[in-house]
């Protein structure tokens, strides 16, 4: 691993006086590399960050980017996982006990799954997750981690990039470990849920104001937290989703 040290950006706007709570914002990663942290993987969070921000002001919220050490996951050493691990950390040395959601897309999707197991981190938030192939001879990606967290998978039917089905399934094994999963999926959207961004924007901010400050979840979010699988799990995200919610 390269000597660098994984980073907090600077907080998204101005830090409050009392701060109520935290999103780090993890970017996409490549499966295997050694180079540093891409520079446009964290631009285009800004935006999801910026909307996060506006949102949740009034409450204390505040709104990180992590700099990885290196953009790869790099096998066993689940370099991103690692570190979103110590961001979570370094958010508690700064801040003291706020609840973290852990927000990620892509690569940085898997690695906030993976590390939604940290003691801070009371919720986690997936945006098309890069996930590995089932493989027999691997073990399946962890779930148990997950126990006690509230947790949303946001996929695009048309990703050609990272696999919905992937995201479903794992969705699903979450789901029996913890009632507190769902996932919605953006029909006819693909990797970098552009076209919906503004109804994806909206429902990220719906589930971190809820899970962060006791915010009540729309009531499609609602539905879909308390839904069986596989409803609850294939939950579509409606065209307008967010445009009456108190944002």
């Amino acid at each position: 691993m390269p000597a660098r040290e994984a980073r907090l950006g600077k907080a998204v706007g101005p830090v409050p006086g009392a701060v109520g709570g935290v999103v780090l914002l993890l970017p996409a990663g490549e499966q295997t590399s050694t180079r540093g942290p891409s520079r446009l993987a964290a631009t285009l969070l800004r935006p999801l960050a910026r909307g996060l921000t506006r949102a949740g002001r009034d409450k204390g919220l505040v709104t990180h980017v992590v700099q990885y050490r290196c953009r790869g996951w790099n096998g066993a050493q689940a370099g991103l996982a690692r570190d979103a691990e110590w961001a979570a950390d370094e958010v508690v040395r700064r801040y003291g006990d706020v609840p973290i959601c852990l927000a990620g897309t892509d690569m940085g999707g898997r690695a906030a799954l993976h590390a939604g197991g940290h003691d801070a981190v009371n919720s986690v938030l997936a945006l098309a997750p890069w996930l590995p192939e089932d493989d027999v001879a691997a073990p399946p990606e962890p779930v148990k981690q997950l126990a006690g967290r509230r947790v949303l998978i946001v996929h695009g039917t048309d990703d050609r990039r990272t696999d919905p089905e992937l995201s479903f399934r794992l969705a699903g094994r979450a789901k029996k470990a913890n009632r507190d999963v769902c996932r919605f999926e953006v029909h006819s959207d693909g990797h970098s849920l552009s076209q919906h961004r503004a109804e994806v924007t909206a429902l990220a901010v719906d589930f971190t104001l809820g899970t962060l400050f006791g915010r009540p979840f729309s009531r499609p979010l609602q539905d879909a937290l308390a839904a069986p699988p596989p409803i609850g799990l294939r939950m579509p995200l409606a065209a307008g989703f967010g445009q009456t919610l108190p944002l």
